[in-house]
C-alpha cells in the first residue's frame, strides 16, 4: 500500500469519528494565481510562477489547506466522496491532499497548510539547509527531489556545486544548469542521486504525482535519511509521521 493510500485510511477513521463524512469541502483551482497563492518572491523561476504547477486549495468549515499539481481540478462535494476517489490521476491525489490539509487544520491536529508569501520563502529554505547542517556534521552530499531554486541556491551555498544533485521530472528543466547544478532526469537517475547523497530534501509534490513510494522504498533500501519540504505534504506526514520541514507555511 502506498503512503497516500495509507493516509488516506487514517484520514478516513478520523473523519469517521468526528461524524463529518457528509460534511462539504470546496476546492478551486483557476481562481487562485500565483501571486495569490505565494505573493511576489523576489525571484521569478519557481515552477509556480512560470506556469509549470498550479496551487489548488480547499476550503473547510473556514479552514484552507492547499497542495501544489500539474493537474489542476476543482471539486464540490462530500468527505466521504473525495475520499472514495480512486486517486488514479495527479488531480483527484492533488484534491484529496489538500481536503486532508483543510480538514487537519479545522480540527486543530495541523498548522501549516497556506504556503509561505514573498521572501520567506528564501528564508525557509535557508533554514532548511541550516537545520540539516547543524544537526549532522557528516553530510557531504545532499540530493533535492523536485527543482526548487531557492533550495538549490542555499544548498549549493553550503555545500559547493559538486556536492549537490537535483532530480526534476520537467522535460524543459532536465539537463540545464541551475546554480552550477546540472538537473537530472527524475524518471531514470533517482536511484543513482540516492544512492549518491548523504541527505535528500524531498518536496511534498511527490505525494501527488505518485513518485514519494518509489523515493521511501529507494531511501529504505540504500539507508539514507531524508525529509519532505513544503505544506502540500503537512497533512499526509502528520497522519503517517513521516519526517517535513516547513518554517514558514501559514495556518490555513
Amino acid at each position: 500500500m502506498g503512503i497516500l493510500a495509507e493516509a488516506r485510511d487514517e484520514f478516513k477513521r478520523i473523519v469517521r469519528e468526528r461524524g463529518i463524512e457528509a460534511d462539504s469541502v470546496e476546492i478551486t483551482a483557476e481562481g487562485l494565481s500565483p501571486e495569490e497563492s505565494i505573493g511576489d518572491p523576489g525571484r521569478r523561476d519557481f515552477p509556480l510562477l512560470q506556469g509549470r504547477e498550479v496551487m489548488i486549495e480547499a476550503v473547510f468549515k473556514g479552514s484552507r489547506g492547499q497542495a501544489f499539481t500539474d493537474q489542476p481540478g476543482e471539486y464540490r462535494g462530500t468527505l466521504a466522496e473525495i475520499i472514495e476517489m480512486k486517486m488514479k490521476s495527479s488531480r483527484e491525489r492533488a484534491l484529496l491532499v489538500a481536503a486532508i490539509n483543510a480538514v487537519l487544520h479545522h480540527l486543530g491536529l495541523i498548522e501549516r497548510t497556506v504556503h509561505c508569501r514573498d521572501d520567506e520563502m528564501e528564508k525557509c529554505m535557508e533554514e532548511m539547509v541550516m537545520h540539516i547542517t547543524e544537526k549532522r556534521d557528516d553530510v557531504e552530499k545532499v540530493g533535492i527531489v523536485g527543482f526548487q531554486p531557492a533550495l538549490v541556491e542555499k544548498a549549493v551555498d553550503s555545500f559547493g556545486a559538486s556536492a549537490v544533485m537535483v532530480t526534476d521530472l520537467d522535460g524543459e528543466r532536465i539537463g540545464s544548469e541551475q546554480y552550477g547544478v546540472k538537473i537530472l532526469d527524475g524518471d531514470k537517475d533517482t536511484e543513482y542521486m540516492v544512492k549518491s547523497s548523504d541527505f535528500l530534501f524531498i518536496t511534498g509534490s511527490t505525494a501527488v504525482n505518485s513518485t514519494a513510494d518509489y523515493l521511501l522504498e529507494l531511501l529504505e533500501a540504500y539507508g539514507r535519511e531524508f525529509t519532505f519540504y513544503g505544506n502540500t505534504i503537512s497533512g499526509v506526514s502528520w497522519l503517517l509521521d513521516l519526517p517535513q520541514l516547513c518554517f514558514y507555511g501559514r495556518k490555513g
